[in-house]
């Protein structure tokens, strides 16, 4: 899933010397995209695939640093803990789970001389951009029969994603959105209803707001035409109406 991420990413950053690698959640090095004129200086480095940038590995390095403190970070040059790194600018950015544990970090890596703070900045927020991306697909593929709703109510993040089964039940969550609803951090997302979730508990409750629920649905797939809804719903056209005026419902 993080393949096609990762090429349009390199794509992006190859003519300015950097690296693009992907991690799992110990540090290990899974991928790597550099050009082929730079493949052996980055093995030199130690940034390929096998090797172990963990901080426990490394001490303080862009790597280890985002998987240790679970955000975003830029560990440029001197800030790197051994003198071996200085040479390095590293952005990074993690990706978790649909659990809330780190998945996985995406790094991006040069050694330019001419390496300003302010381009560090433009690829550290094309890094988490193109992070989330990958997050948000991979929390789509678990739950490939469940609607994704975008859940933050303000809209302004878009990787506030909830999974909501059949049966109008949210199943899974991403970090994003837990925090945004003040659900647990991490571990299985209890599943619970949609509408609780998003407080709207207002009128019908229990079978009467399900019912409520049902015979809209049933209207609104019908156009408003009732007899039609009725038949939708295995019920008389004058059962239905009653079934409308009881729970408030206009035609």
């Amino acid at each position: 899933m993080a393949t096609p991420k990762l090429d349009q990413l390199f794509g992006l950053v190859a003519a300015s010397g950097c690296g693009v690698l992907l991690t799992d959640a110990t540090g290990i090095v899974l991928d790597l995209r550099c050009t082929d004129a730079d493949a052996a200086t980055f093995r030199d480095w130690g940034l390929h695939p096998g090797a172990d940038w963990s901080e426990a590995r490394e001490g303080t390095n862009g790597i280890g640093t985002c998987l240790a403190e679970r955000r975003r970070v830029t560990i440029h040059r001197e800030d790197h803990f051994l003198a071996r790194n200085t040479v390095l600018s590293c952005m990074d950015a993690p990706i978790f789970g649909t659990d809330g544990h780190v998945l996985a970090a995406l790094d991006v890596s040069s050694a330019r001389v001419d390496e300003t703070e302010g381009f560090n900045r433009l690829l550290s927020a094309a890094v988490s951009h193109c992070a989330q991306t990958i997050e948000n697909y991979h929390f789509r593929s678990t739950f490939p029969d469940a609607r994704i709703v975008v859940a933050d109510p303000d809209g302004a993040d878009a990787t506030a994603l909830l999974a909501v089964d059949e049966d109008d039940l949210v199943i899974g969550a991403t970090r994003a959105a837990r925090r945004v609803f003040g659900l647990d951090p991490t571990g299985p997302v209890k599943p619970r209803p949609t509408v609780d979730l998003f407080g709207r508990r207002g009128g019908p409750t229990g079978f009467e707001r399900a019912e409520r629920a049902a015979v809209v649905r049933a209207l609104v797939r019908a156009n408003g035409n009732v007899s039609q809804a009725a038949r939708v719903l295995g019920i008389g056209r004058a059962t239905l109406y009653r079934q409308m005026r009881r729970l408030g419902i206009e035609r």
